[in-house]
């Protein structure tokens, strides 16, 4: 089977199924091979390795990996790609190639029965749309992850890195924060893909922290409340919290958390650090009872 990481050897595939995008998948197909060897590399990825790889496409990546990795799971959504996948991953005998959506996938299954629930890092191509959903699930889950790399829109990229106060700051950037640390591997021009973009893409590698860096009392909890506090931007903390409806806690009892932290009623959550977070959920665990 030849490299698809070229326009050439794409486009013959594509053609010879008569493969269409979909736009709700958001499918663009890297053809630049350099790239994959950078992400490659930038995962780490040793024979010792199993790799779970969300989106494989045509399995342009999934060639690369298959070839670095002891064994890799990948996960694709639209079912007229899994014929293509059949023949482009047809050599190699370490891939386990299924059909289905990522986030009605049970993790903690698919990782027992295919890895006997030993550690994966995870590669992945993400369409805008469906990045936070699928980043916040594979680190809420608690699978036994050692790494993420992810090539997403560059914007989304910055949204990990950014502090309080930022237009980009959200429950995306807390996220990444509490379980990983953060780095950029490469800038990804818009024509180094197929159908191109209109923006540029980066490859970012997210690798757990063995543990968080602030102590919670409850982690659902306090991604509730973070959640919440980004939902609605504009209005303050307080009343993001009492609309969000699913933290049992009142608005009497969030004013008295804040007045307990010396914090002006009027605050708004986007200014919280991750530690102030942390203690407000933490706070108001003790507050709900």
């Amino acid at each position: 089977m030849a490299n698809l990481g070229n326009l050439t050897n794409t486009s013959e595939i594509l053609q010879k199924y008569q493969f269409r995008m979909q736009k709700k998948y958001g499918q663009n197909f890297l053809i630049d091979t350099n790239i994959l060897y950078k992400i490659v590399d930038a995962a780490q990825i040793t024979k010792e390795d199993c790799v779970l790889e969300i989106g494989p496409g045509i399995g342009t990546m999934t060639q690369h990996l298959a070839e670095a990795a002891g064994r890799v799971i990948a996960v694709e959504i639209d079912k007229d790609l899994i014929p293509i996948l059949e023949e482009t991953l047809a050599p190699y005998d370490n891939v386990t190639l299924l059909h289905a959506d990522i986030l009605k996938v049970d993790l903690q299954e698919l990782l027992e029965e295919h890895n006997e629930g030993k550690p994966v890092k995870v590669v992945a191509n993400l369409p805008y749309y469906i990045t936070t959903p699928i980043i916040m699930e594979l680190f809420e889950s608690h699978i036994p992850l050692i790494s993420i790399t992810v090539m997403v829109q560059s914007e989304v990229a910055e949204r990990m890195q950014v502090g309080p106060g930022t237009k980009d700051y959200g429950a995306l950037s807390l996220a990444v924060q509490y379980f990983a640390k953060p780095e950029v591997v490469a800038r990804v021009p818009a024509s180094c893909f197929v159908p191109r973009p209109n923006v540029d893409s980066t490859v970012i590698r997210l690798t757990r922290h063995t543990s968080p860096p602030v102590e919670v009392m409850d982690e659902g909890y306090l991604f509730a409340v973070i959640r919440a506090s980004f939902n609605q931007r504009r209005k303050t903390l307080v009343n993001g919290l009492v609309n969000a409806g699913n933290l049992g806690v009142t608005k009497n009892q969030v004013e008295e958390v804040l007045e307990q932290m010396d914090i002006s009623k009027t605050i708004r959550g986007e200014t919280f650090t991750l530690e102030r977070f942390a203690e407000f959920s933490n706070r108001l665990v003790l507050k709900r009872g």
